[in-house]
């Protein structure tokens, strides 16, 4: 049994470099989560292990970002209960990010499988922790005060850009 929450997977260590963000506000959340690699089309008897495995195992989601084809999180899905959030991962090989995006996004019917935005892990750790904080009191209160703190965000950059007029504010706003 294992100690994390969270299963993040993704198909290629290329895929790191975007899907880090989920494990890092996973982390700022206080929840706990594992990392790996598991690719559909180069370790297909792994992605069915890790799978089949993952509630036994403890885990409560699964976040499963994936390029090109972008078959990990569909594939994924099919063989656990277990809710399972696609990131579409813009790679070297990919038409645009779009095959990715429309390959999580178009799953058929009984094979759900929540899809973020185009390299949003962040998103996808924030909604598994959102998940996670329906039974878990501790996560659900920690994420109210991570989305406060968005609004204070905002409410002190209205607060400078009022103080100091656009043009003192314009760097860094992009």
């Amino acid at each position: 049994m294992s100690d994390s929450k969270v299963g993040i997977i993704m198909g290629s260590k290329s895929d790191l470099n975007i899907m880090s963000e989920a494990a890092e506000i996973l982390e700022i959340l206080g929840v706990s989560a594992e990392v790996r690699i598991v690719s559909a089309h180069r370790t297909p008897k792994r992605m069915v292990e890790y799978a089949q495995n993952a509630r036994e195992r403890g885990l409560k989601v699964i976040i499963a970002g994936a390029g090109g084809a972008a078959h990990l999180p569909g594939m994924v899905a099919s063989l656990t209960s277990l809710p399972v959030i696609g990131v579409p991962v813009k790679s070297r090989n990919s038409i645009d990010g779009w095959d990715s995006v429309l390959s999580i996004l178009q799953m058929p019917g009984g094979i759900p499988v929540a899809t973020v935005a185009l390299d949003g892990a962040k998103n996808a750790g924030i909604l598994a922790a959102e998940i996670i904080g329906t039974f878990d009191e501790e996560v659900a209160i920690r994420l109210d005060d991570y989305k406060k703190s968005l609004e204070e965000a905002v409410l002190q950059h209205n607060d400078d850009l009022e103080r100091n007029g656009w043009k003192g504010n314009a760097i860094g706003f992009k």
